[in-house]
């Protein structure tokens, strides 16, 4: 997506492109392929679900086509994470890349252990908080009660007259694989119908996918997924610059 004399334009594929990608289900089938994938085009051209869509139909609603749509079916069918992986910005990881990127991210931290060592925020605490619980044996438990993300802020006491910069938080959590979108709500009125944008409904991928797979990588030091990661995108793109690889991904000392 790029800002032309003031106008977004989309970049992508010609609708009788025989490359064009024409369901959600196949991008889940290309994403698993190539291990992961941001949603929107960057500086790694060409690495990017928006780059092998046509263009024509973000947006419209018309679930079928709309890429914009096909995140949310995405994310419900938990076949891949998504979240906001890249940059800070949206992508997808398939479940074969997503320990990597758990280890790297977390630099071989549980949540509650990167709080314990004062790598986590307070306001990251009173956010993860929400998702997980201790048992009588102070061993962690994973909820899974759903919480929009619009009710979550107020519960956690972001926004008016308290916490600041949720969105931000909420990021980085996602940035650090301590939180995926697992999904996407309407919220209801009173009569119980469906009114406004989707919300999304996150959970740690642990919640999603079980506490032995998503930590699977935990064994192999985090500079070494990294580099697995890094090695993986130049594999795909091999003129891409370094620097802009790593722009992607980030560099494994901001971690």
């Amino acid at each position: 997506m790029a800002n032309e004399g003031g106008e977004w334009i989309m970049r992508g594929l010609d609708w009788n492109n025989p490359y064009r990608i024409r369901t959600w289900k196949e991008l889940i089938n290309w994403i698993n392929e190539v291990g992961f994938l941001p949603l929107f085009a960057n500086e790694v051209a060409g690495f990017s679900m928006e780059e092998h869509v046509s263009s024509d139909y973000w947006w419209t609603g018309v679930v079928e086509e709309d890429p914009w749509e096909w995140r949310e079916l995405i994310a419900r069918s938990k076949e891949v994470a998504y979240g906001k992986f890249f940059d800070k910005k949206a992508g997808f990881i398939s479940k074969e890349w997503l320990p990597y990127f758990a280890n790297y991210r977390r630099n071989g931290y549980d949540f509650d252990s990167r709080y314990a060592d004062g790598f986590a925020s307070r306001r990251e605490k009173k956010i993860m908080d929400f998702f997980t619980a201790e048992d009588k044996d102070g061993d962690i438990i994973w909820k899974e009660d759903e919480i929009l993300s619009t009710d979550l802020k107020k519960m956690a006491g972001f926004g008016k007259g308290g916490e600041k910069n949720y969105p931000g938080i909420i990021t980085g959590l996602q940035m650090n694989l301590y939180l995926v979108i697992a999904d996407f709500r309407r919220r209801q009125n009173k009569r119980g119908e469906d009114y406004g944008m989707a919300v999304s409904v996150m959970f740690p991928p642990e919640t999603v996918w079980g506490y032995d797979m998503v930590t699977s990588a935990y064994s192999e030091a985090p500079a070494v997924s990294w580099k697995r990661i890094f090695d993986r995108v130049k594999e795909l793109y091999p003129d891409a610059a370094d620097a802009n690889i790593v722009r992607l991904i980030g560099n494994f000392d901001s971690f």
